[in-house]
């Protein structure tokens, strides 16, 4: 059985693609997930991919990956900077956490420069555009050994 690695996606990402082209890209989320979902068979892993613009449910996900994930790819988007919550959450899951965010955070507003997630995470990637979710599985996947 594959070890299952979790990747949640906060508010507003589900309009990759649409919202802020110029910041976040042209790649739809549907992209990333089959990015992902390639590149976690390849590193024989199963990919679990979820987006919400609420809170409490990446919480429920956070908690429900307690059961059978092997580690958590985050990007919580808004959340980052504003869940207290979020953050307990991923101090209840035990295994590799790793952030994403597609945009570079600390080259914009200076309330995104503080991130709640960081204080768990064990590791950052910012700024490599959707890229950033596969360097995220392949650290995982070290993490966890996998490939």
């Amino acid at each position: 059985m594959r070890k299952i690695v979790e990747i949640l996606n906060g508010p507003n990402l589900n309009l990759l693609g649409q919202r802020q082209p110029e910041i976040y890209g042209h790649e739809t989320l549907a992209d990333v997930e089959a990015a992902c979902t390639a590149l976690a068979t390849e590193l024989g892993l199963a990919a679990r991919f979820r987006q919400s613009n609420h809170e409490g449910a990446l919480i429920d996900w956070i908690h429900a990956a307690r059961e059978d994930a092997a580690g958590i790819v985050i990007n919580p988007a808004a959340f980052t900077h504003t869940s207290v919550a979020i953050l307990d959450a991923l101090k209840a899951f035990d295994g590799p956490v790793i952030e994403v965010h597609i945009s570079n955070v600390h080259q914009r507003e200076a309330f995104r420069h503080h991130s709640y997630v960081s204080l768990r995470a064990d590791g950052v990637i910012a700024g490599c555009g959707t890229q950033g979710y596969l360097l995220a599985l392949r650290r995982v996947a070290q993490l966890v050994g996998g490939a």
